[in-house]
């Protein structure tokens, strides 16, 4: 599971179509509707958080706007559509890590996308607009 800390932007079709999938799993998990995925690292952020299925679902709708924005069609109402930007925080090393691993995918998947992405400097990284960015190093919770 990846729940990219990255703006929804940055995507490749592939990319974009498994965060969503993996957002709508982790929201069945922190609904407690699913025994799978209880422990996994990538929902501790979302735990942390004051309401957990707050967060989730406005991730998720960051994550729906991309796709509609690219003309994709996901379904809207497996998400309450709510805007919390900035709610949650990530760090500066979070955006870097997640921005390298997301190139070296692109390497094998879409070379056009990489290209793209090559040109955007560390410090310029956004994230997805649930989270606002703090300085630090890679988080707690991420498997290096």
């Amino acid at each position: 599971m990846r729940l990219w800390s990255i703006h929804p932007k940055y995507l490749d079709r592939i990319g974009l179509l498994a965060v969503w999938r993996e957002g709508l799993l982790a929201k069945r998990v922190l609904e407690g509707k699913t025994k799978g995925y209880q422990n996994h690292p990538q929902l501790l952020r979302f735990r942390r958080y004051e309401n957990p299925l707050d967060l989730i679902d406005a991730y998720l709708y960051q994550i729906y706007l991309e796709a509609k924005r690219r003309g994709y069609t996901f379904n809207p109402s497996k998400i309450r559509m709510i805007e919390l930007n900035g709610a949650a925080k990530v760090t500066t090393g979070q955006l870097e890590y997640e921005f390298k691993h997301l190139l070296r995918k692109l390497i094998k998947r879409d070379k056009e996308k990489l290209e793209e992405l090559k040109r955007i400097k560390p410090n310029q990284i956004e994230p997805n607009p649930v989270f606002s960015v703090v300085e630090g190093g890679v988080e707690d919770w991420e498997r290096v």
